[in-house]
């Protein structure tokens, strides 16, 4: 006799360690950057080859990320690569020169990717299992760990903890965790069947049109967080101090927004939810770009945190949906948000080269216009519904 499908309030509560524990490695390694630079002796133009990499590694796992689940399924994969992502937080520290540093971070980019493709994945699945929408609170659980991470980290550094014993510690505890998160959740109809890809394809052109709103939206995500505290010091004349609160009011609204946001789904829909915090970021952009004091970009900031937060999660909930199965809609849509972190900064920085900074955020302004416009792409596929999951399970 099978066992007994798990319930949906230890389902729900699964998914939910998932992805808090994912952003909690994401704000531990974020925290102690500086630590990493110093150590290698380089600069931050040379540091930057690093990060070029792990993105370079994200986007390669994309396609490895749905031949795992047709071998494994949404819960397998996400059972292998989530520990795997927890466990890899210390290596890139261990590293003693930058081209090892830059090495291990492709690697851990790939398993980086194989990890968000599957715990969004699984995410779909598990709202199907539920018959409501959970994945923008499942983003802000990812939000809440980021900050808790960061905050740790902050400690550490504060108390002179050297990176590599604080990123062990760290890992030793979170890595139990990522295992125990992936044993109440539900296997769905994702899990291998021989009908699977087991190699890559280009996703439908659904998906494209998910994915090409999700990298808008991801490069305005991504503008803000790197940019908004140079901006305020450099646009704005804040102080340091003002500068840092400024981010982390972006950050905090953020959260906010994602905690909050399947409320709004619930009521007006993934395009109408979109639609409307792509008007309050745009408001947002046009205060940044006018504003005559630091309070006055601060506010901008935190309404383009509340209202662009909810896109990229609700962006891989449609990929999952209309895609040709939970984790290759997922991973087509990733692949673009993705692009995002690639061309973002180089987009940002050329644009304040040759004007200002404050032409770079006119550009953010107006790409939260085609987010707005192109909303209701979201909204396709069918609302998931317990009995959907039942059937096809």
């Amino acid at each position: 006799m099978p066992p007994a499908p798990p319930g949906p309030s230890r389902t729900r509560l699964s998914i939910s360690l998932g992805f808090l524990v994912h952003g909690v490695v994401a704000g531990t390694f974020a925290s102690r950057v500086n630590w990493a630079e110093q150590h290698l002796g380089v600069t931050a133009g040379a540091f930057s080859v690093a990060f070029t990499c792990q993105a370079i590694g994200s986007l390669l796992a994309m396609s490895m990320a749905t031949r795992l689940v047709h071998r494994f399924g949404v819960r397998g994969a996400l059972r292998l690569s989530l520990p795997l992502w927890c466990a890899a937080l210390p290596l890139p520290m261990l590293m003693p020169n930058l081209a090892l540093f830059s090495a291990t971070m492709l690697a851990v980019g790939v398993v980086l990717g194989v990890s968000i493709v599957s715990t969004n994945a699984m995410g779909v699945v598990v709202e199907r299992h539920l018959g409501r929408s959970v994945m923008t609170g499942l983003h802000g659980l990812w939000s809440v760990g980021t900050l808790t991470g960061a905050g740790i980290g902050t400690l550490a550094t504060w108390a002179g903890l050297d990176a590599r014993i604080h990123m062990t510690a760290v890992a030793l505890v979170i890595v139990p965790l990522a295992w125990i998160s992936g044993r109440d959740l539900p296997a769905g109809r994702e899990d291998a069947t021989p009908d699977s890809p087991r190699r890559f394809a280009m996703p439908p052109r659904s998906v494209v049109a998910i994915g090409l709103v999700g990298l808008c939206s991801a490069f305005v995500e991504g503008a803000s967080m790197n940019w908004s505290a140079i901006y305020l010091g450099d646009v704005t004349q804040a102080s340091d101090a003002v500068a840092t609160a400024g981010y982390a009011c972006y950050v905090g609204a953020m959260s906010l927004s994602r905690m909050l946001g399947d409320l709004l789904v619930t009521r007006v829909g993934p395009g109408g939810t979109v639609r409307i915090g792509a008007s309050l970021a745009g408001t947002g952009g046009v205060l940044v770009v006018l504003a005559p004091s630091p309070a006055v970009a601060i506010g901008g900031f935190v309404l383009i945190g509340f209202g662009s937060a909810l896109t990229v999660p609700l962006a891989a909930a449609a990929g999952g949906r209309v895609g040709p199965s939970p984790a290759r809609g997922v991973a087509g849509v990733m692949t673009f948000t993705s692009l995002a972190g690639l061309i973002g900064p180089s987009v940002i920085g050329r644009v304040g080269d040759l004007g200002t900074l404050r032409a770079s955020f006119a550009v953010v302004t107006v790409v939260t216009v085609a987010v707005a416009v192109f909303a209701t792409v979201l909204d396709r596929g069918r609302a998931p519904t317990a009995a959907e999951f039942t059937t096809a399970a």
